[in-house]
């Protein structure tokens, strides 16, 4: 399995209020950069989105090496998920996003770090701006 390292973040102005998401896939020397908004939603939605998106871009299976600066997301990956899958997501928020994360997630083999955010971490301060951009540009249109 090829492994490729996935770096992503999310952002809201509000909370809730519009947001956007960025994932950087890379892969030797290859580059691919994905963002997206939503006019209304919150940071740890945003924060997941980017994760999903980036999944959804890889086009085999992969050993992923996940960085995001997001406890949520890295957390919820490494310690909470088997359990929310347990009791079918009752009782936990964002269970649409975390579904979706369930089933993009299935054919990889994902490694989840946490990076800590505003640190100087050069991926993670371009994903930063960029979903930062996107939730700027989601809320002037």
């Amino acid at each position: 399995m090829k492994r490729v390292y996935l770096y992503s973040d999310g952002s809201s102005l509000g909370n809730p209020g519009p947001g956007g998401y960025c994932a950087i896939l890379k892969y030797k020397d290859k580059e691919r950069v994905i963002t997206g908004a939503e006019p209304h939603t919150t940071n740890n939605r945003m924060e997941l989105k980017g994760v999903i998106e980036g999944l959804k871009a890889l086009k085999e299976p992969c050993v992923v090496e996940l960085y995001s600066d997001s406890n949520y997301v890295v957390r919820g990956i490494n310690e909470w998920l088997q359990g929310w899958i347990k009791k079918d997501f009752q009782k936990v928020k964002n269970p649409d996003l975390w579904r979706e994360f369930v089933e993009v997630a299935a054919p990889h083999k994902i490694r989840a770090h946490w990076v800590k955010g505003h640190s100087g971490h050069e991926e993670n301060e371009r994903c930063d701006k960029l979903a930062r951009q996107m939730a700027s540009e989601a809320k002037f249109g």
